[in-house]
């Protein structure tokens, strides 16, 4: 269990932190301000402030958040009239600090009562020094200065250029789609990594290779390492999962076998093992796919397997908008940590080739266009751009509070009903 656990918030850990390090990546890259850096949700366990962004771990690991500055630095950017100071100006004299805290040891600079401060548009603070009430002063404001909040930390303040509903569309559309992509590329090296891990890349086609499972089933019939099993009781074998598939169709009984051996074919009948596989019952005959283990195969592996992983879940996910939605064709939290308890049993390949596996989950889950998801903030650019003018704030706002609404409705509902199919049932 302690393994499971640990496993799980690793897995988990990586992808949270790749994922939103595209965002926060990008969104540095392009000029704009990063509030907040956080993995995990809920109360803070650590925090560290480095320039302008404060890097949070947080208790419950289950996502994260990148924090963009915007709507939210209402509270930074403003300080209200009467509002007691002290700014630390430059040789220019201009403000580079503006010190709202009463800690005595961080008290310097020039006492001041603001009368006005734009720390968005114009940069400037007006007021009075000293207490001087008869002469009102007038500073221009460093595009980079401070704020020591009331509780002593130092914030920068976020003019309008660094505000990120103020960039330009394709700035936004670009940070929207980072962490997705983040999540393609961890796929791509996990698979490669995997790849690299088992010695080569199993070969996608009707050429088999004897494994060591006991009964010797495929070794008993006199099965050997590079033939190809053409039909299966007369049906055709194109590729090993068509094999694979024809095989777990027929547990405990005899199938018929057309094997090819260079230039020679010859039938060969075999009794098939069975084996419990997530409750149902499945033939095995004990043979693996061939493996090419050069060096091409190995690099080219994380781009193929990521290729075919996100093929086989856009599949399902089809499948599922189609007429044929399940709760248990989802997954949560619940469901994700006994999943990586199966995994971790297979040992570091199986946990690999999990996070692999979910990374891309989480990509294609974040190309959904669910106002709150990655996915709706995507659409809203393209309808930006489409419109020439982004939709109103308000309605923005009510649909994501629509689009959050919904996802926890959604995640309650799947999480019962995981704990319902893993603990209880």
């Amino acid at each position: 269990m302690l393994t499971t656990i640990i496993s799980f918030i690793i897995v988990f850990g990586i992808l949270v932190f790749v994922h939103e390090f595209g965002h926060f990546i990008v969104a540095k890259r392009a000029g704009l301000m990063v509030r907040e850096f956080s993995i995990g949700m809920g109360p803070k366990l650590f925090f560290y402030h480095y320039h302008q962004t404060t890097y949070t771990l947080r208790l419950l690991p289950i996502g994260g958040y990148v924090l963009l500055a915007g709507n939210d630095d209402d509270e930074v950017n403003q300080i209200k009239p009467g509002t007691d100071v002290r700014l630390q100006l430059n040789q220019a004299g201009i403000v580079t600090k503006i010190d709202l805290s009463r800690n005595q040891q961080l008290l310097q600079g020039i006492p001041f009562q603001v009368a006005k401060a734009d720390l968005v548009n114009t940069l400037e603070i007006s007021g009075y020094e000293n207490g001087a009430e008869e002469i009102k002063k007038q500073y221009q404001v460093d595009h980079d200065a401070l704020i020591v909040q009331p509780n002593g930390i130092a914030l920068q303040i976020a003019p309008v250029d660094v505000q990120f509903q103020n960039a330009p569309v394709w700035k936004k559309l670009l940070v929207n789609l980072a962490g997705i992509v983040n999540n393609i590329l961890l796929a791509i090296v996990a698979f490669t990594v995997l790849a690299f891990l088992q010695g080569g890349v199993s070969k996608n086609t009707n050429q088999i290779q004897i494994s060591n499972v006991k009964p010797a089933i495929a070794k008993q019939a006199g099965l050997q390492n590079g033939d190809r099993i053409t039909t299966v009781n007369g049906q055709k074998t194109a590729n090993f999962t068509d094999l694979s598939q024809a095989i777990s169709k027929l547990p405990g009984k005899r199938a018929k076998l057309t094997v090819k051996r260079g230039q020679q074919e010859k039938d060969v009948v075999v009794k098939l093992g069975s084996k419990k596989v997530q409750k149902q019952r499945v033939g095995y005959l004990g043979i693996t796919a061939a493996v090419d283990h050069s060096l091409r195969a190995k690099f080219l592996a994380g781009f193929s397997r990521t290729w075919m992983t996100a093929k086989q879940l856009f599949g399902a996910l089809w499948y599922m908008v189609s007429g044929h939605f399940s709760l248990n064709d989802l997954g949560g939290p619940v469901a994700i940590f006994a999943t990586t308890s199966q995994a971790t049993s297979y040992g570091m390949v199986g946990v690999i080739s999990f996070l692999a596996w979910l990374s891309i989950n989480l990509a294609i889950v974040n190309l959904i266009p669910i106002p709150a998801l990655d996915g709706g903030k995507i659409l809203l650019n393209v309808i930006e751009m489409l419109r020439g003018k982004p939709l109103s704030e308000r309605f923005e706002t009510l649909l994501t509070i629509g689009g959050f609404v919904f996802l926890i409705g959604l995640m309650l509902l799947v999480t019962w009903n995981d704990i319902m199919r893993y603990f209880i049932r």
